[in-house]
């Protein structure tokens, strides 16, 4: 098992930076419309829908998908930016509310639809977010999704060697407080060297590096709430698998289950990282 998910790793790294770092715009978009759909399409697992319903979902989906699309393209009339502050104000609204309520009472809705509903508040604002946080540049996105990295690669291995309590062992039995504050620790860690070689980058003229520089220590806070959020992302996709009985979203990469598997904690702290920046650009 470890062998092939290094394997898997191997080859889809690569292809990502590749397209984070290349591809023009509309490449970008295409490419993460790609990450969208196959999202979408996990999550209809979890809506035990009948089999035209879920080829009903999956078409609203593409639907969906596609205004967004052509948005980001400037062919709808709409204001891409408007777009994305709704996208991120409703997932801030449903990932710092409604989604640690829902963990917390460990609720199970009873409506197909109403959980396929919840899907497109899952996947959607992380797509907007995706060509958000890439337009403000590709270092810019990977801030942010390095910090989710650290934040799990810490938890895992502080909650390997010293982990004992459980944290949601009706949800996750794997995860432990220990490992939690683990995680928490290393994004701090990785605050303090993100910020010297961000510096180095407002020195040379990056716009992104001297935007988010500027901000300081309320940066370090950021950083640390969405640590918080990453596992919040994490528990949820865990919560709605339990739910229908499954292990991994899918079984589309090799030893990493499906695409909701590797962006679940995405999924809850890059909206969120998208609207700070809209609010920290206005104040």
């Amino acid at each position: 098992m470890l062998k092939t998910r290094i394997i898997t790793a191997l080859v889809i790294l690569p292809v990502v930076f590749i397209a984070l770092f290349t591809f023009p715009n509309w490449a970008w978009d295409l490419f993460t419309l790609g990450i969208a759909l196959v999202a979408c399409w996990e999550w209809s697992h979890f809506c035990k829908f009948a089999a035209h319903q879920s080829k009903q979902y999956l078409a609203m989906s593409s639907v969906l998908a596609g205004v967004i699309f052509f948005t980001y393209l400037g062919y709808t009339g709409l204001d891409f930016a408007s777009l994305a502050t709704f996208g991120f104000v409703l997932a801030a609204i449903f990932w710092l509310v409604a989604a640690p309520l829902w963990l917390v009472k460990l609720w199970r809705p009873s409506g197909a639809w109403y959980v396929a509903l919840t899907g497109w508040v899952v996947v959607f604002p992380t797509w907007l977010a995706f060509l958000s946080l890439h337009d403000r540049g590709a270092w810019m996105l990977l801030t942010f999704a390095v910090l989710v990295w650290v934040a799990d690669i810490g938890a895992y291995f502080v909650g390997k060697a010293i982990g004992r309590r459980k944290l949601a062992p009706s949800i996750s039995p794997g995860k432990t407080i220990e490992g939690a504050l683990g995680g928490l620790a290393g994004v701090v860690a990785y605050f303090f060297v993100w910020q010297a070689l961000a510096a180095r980058a407002a020195e040379r003229g990056d716009v992104w590096a001297r935007e988010l520089h500027s901000h300081g220590y309320i940066l370090l806070g950021i950083f640390l709430l969405l640590a918080v959020m990453s596992i919040v992302g994490d528990l949820f996709e865990s919560w709605m698998k339990r739910g229908v009985g499954m292990k991994d979203s899918s079984r589309l990469l090799p030893g990493h289950g499906g695409v909701l598997d590797r962006i679940d904690a995405l999924t809850s702290t890059l909206p969120l990282a998208g609207l700070y920046l809209i609010v920290m650009q206005k104040i």
